[in-house]
């Protein structure tokens, strides 16, 4: 082997070695995507519980439980509660892939209430169910059924958010409210619901009254 062969071996595993230590060199870079942040600015955790509370506080409360549309008590329906002062029942958000401890902007996510009442045989894990509503009963971990929190800005100074949902490949879509009967069911829609995020500090869960919703 001549002394211009040898060069041009040492010159090209050089070049190999560099390309395999920094992927920005091969355009392999990933952008990593915003964390979703609460009201106070901070990343949302996983594991953590967090109410998810109208953009405009005049809207109504967080996010909770009702009996089934159907008027049996399983499985629960999410709904909005229509006091203000009412925050809801603490969601956690768990990432399907991404397990770094941070929830980030759309990614892949099983949303649960794990406070749910034990009423119902069903896990507290979200799932689309009868006529596009949201209930419980979902099995999570899924990579075909998912939901996702996406930006949706309104204010710049607030960072508010809307949920969606996908399906496999289908384009996802916004989780919305649906009024009937005075009672406010989350359910796929045109319109989303602009929620914004809070960290719980502790709540409680009443029990089921005659009435249709559990606060």
């Amino acid at each position: 082997i001549t002394m211009k062969t040898t060069f041009l071996l040492l010159l090209l595993s050089f070049l190999l070695f560099a390309l395999s230590t920094n992927p920005i060199l091969l355009g392999a870079t990933e952008d990593v995507l915003d964390p979703v942040l609460d009201v106070a600015g901070e990343e949302l955790q996983t594991g953590a519980g967090y109410y998810a509370s109208p953009l405009i506080w005049a809207w109504g409360g967080g996010l909770t439980l009702a009996k089934n549309w159907n008027g049996s008590i399983c499985p629960f329906n999410v709904v909005q509660s229509p006091f203000e002062v009412n925050n809801g029942i603490p969601l956690i958000f768990s990432p399907i892939l991404n397990k770094e401890g941070v929830v980030r902007v759309s990614t892949d996510l099983d949303i649960m209430f794990p406070g749910a009442p034990k009423l119902c045989s069903d896990l507290p894990i979200w799932k689309i169910g009868e006529r596009s509503f949201v209930t419980l009963g979902g099995v999570g971990g899924s990579i075909i059924d998912r939901f996702r929190i996406v930006k949706h800005n309104v204010f710049p100074a607030l960072p508010s958010y809307k949920l969606v949902f996908c399906r496999a490949r289908m384009a996802c879509q916004n989780i919305g409210i649906f009024n009937e009967n005075g009672i406010r069911y989350l359910a796929l829609s045109h319109e989303p619901y602009v929620v914004v995020f809070g960290k719980a500090q502790g709540s409680r869960i009443r029990k089921i009254t005659d009435g249709h919703q559990i606060y």
